[in-house]
């Protein structure tokens, strides 16, 4: 009968769990999904990290390649994300060229590298006006349950703090480039921004980590990132219901908590795959 009612009627049936402050797989309105990650499980990328949102999976490889800078950014590196959502993550998705969420995923991405400032593109430079890293973050879903967002977000920021660039210097006389392997040194992280996405039930309910069910139901999402200094690094707001100042700041509020929870939880993996 239940599930009757839930193909017949999803909302309604979604708001009968709300007024008793639950949601239908079992967690409170603040409650995240188990969160896992799984960092360096590619070993032909130069640095990666596989994170689990409940079932939403998502996997991130870096490659890094060497280039010539543009005259007008002589000392800066590039940084570039993408972000795919392939047919096999969800029957929503299609097979070609990337669809309107995964190309609006990507430049969400790229907003947080930037207002963040995760990493200084002049750190990536070897040699100004001659040679520079760039940084190619491949992000890939592999199950699509919704909060694509903050998860793409966490295996970013996992996979960069587990990259690893070779020693690279200019021979003065040939003016070629000698890359030693043998000797290889981590990227700068410079801050540690963390997404989090909640969804709005009635432009007043709010709910954290969204389910694709719970996104598909919503009057509207919000995705807030926060680094470790609490500092507001961007508000993703793609249309939907409207926040009140109030209800915006609850979300800043929480989602500075959860910054901190992902923090501990990717340095606790870092330390434990360390070399003793």
């Amino acid at each position: 009968m239940a599930e009757a009612f839930k193909t017949v009627e999803p909302l309604e049936y979604y708001r009968r769990f709300l007024k008793e402050n639950c949601r239908p797989d079992g967690r409170e309105l603040g409650e995240f999904r188990t969160t896992t990650v799984n960092i360096g499980s590619i070993t032909t990328a130069d640095g990666s990290a596989l994170v689990k949102f409940g079932n939403t999976t998502v996997i991130c490889g870096v490659k890094a390649e060497l280039a010539t800078p543009t005259k007008d950014s002589a000392n800066k590196g590039y940084i570039v994300p993408n972000v795919e959502l392939p047919s096999l993550c969800s029957p929503r998705f299609r097979s070609g060229p990337p669809g309107e969420d995964a190309q609006a995923a990507s430049q969400f991405i790229a907003d947080v590298i930037e207002n963040s400032q995760i990493i200084e593109k002049e750190d990536l430079c070897i040699a100004n006006g001659k040679l520079v890293w760039v940084l190619y973050c491949d992000i890939i879903c592999m199950d699509y349950d919704g909060n694509l967002l903050d998860a793409s977000a966490f295996a970013l920021l996992a996979a960069l703090k587990n990259v690893q660039l070779p020693s690279v210097t200019i021979n003065e006389e040939t003016g070629l480039s000698e890359v030693n392997f043998k000797q290889k040194n981590p990227l700068m992280i410079r801050k540690h921004p963390v997404a989090t996405s909640f969804a709005i039930f009635d432009d007043t309910l709010l709910i954290v980590d969204p389910n694709a069910e719970e996104e598909d139901l919503a009057t509207g999402t919000v995705t807030v990132v926060t680094d470790e200094e609490d500092r507001l690094c961007s508000v993703h707001k793609p249309g939907g219901s409207p926040l009140t100042g109030a209800k915006l700041q609850d979300c800043i509020t929480r989602a500075i908590t959860r910054q901190r929870e992902v923090k501990k939880l990717i340095d606790k993996v870092i330390n434990s795959i360390k070399p003793k």
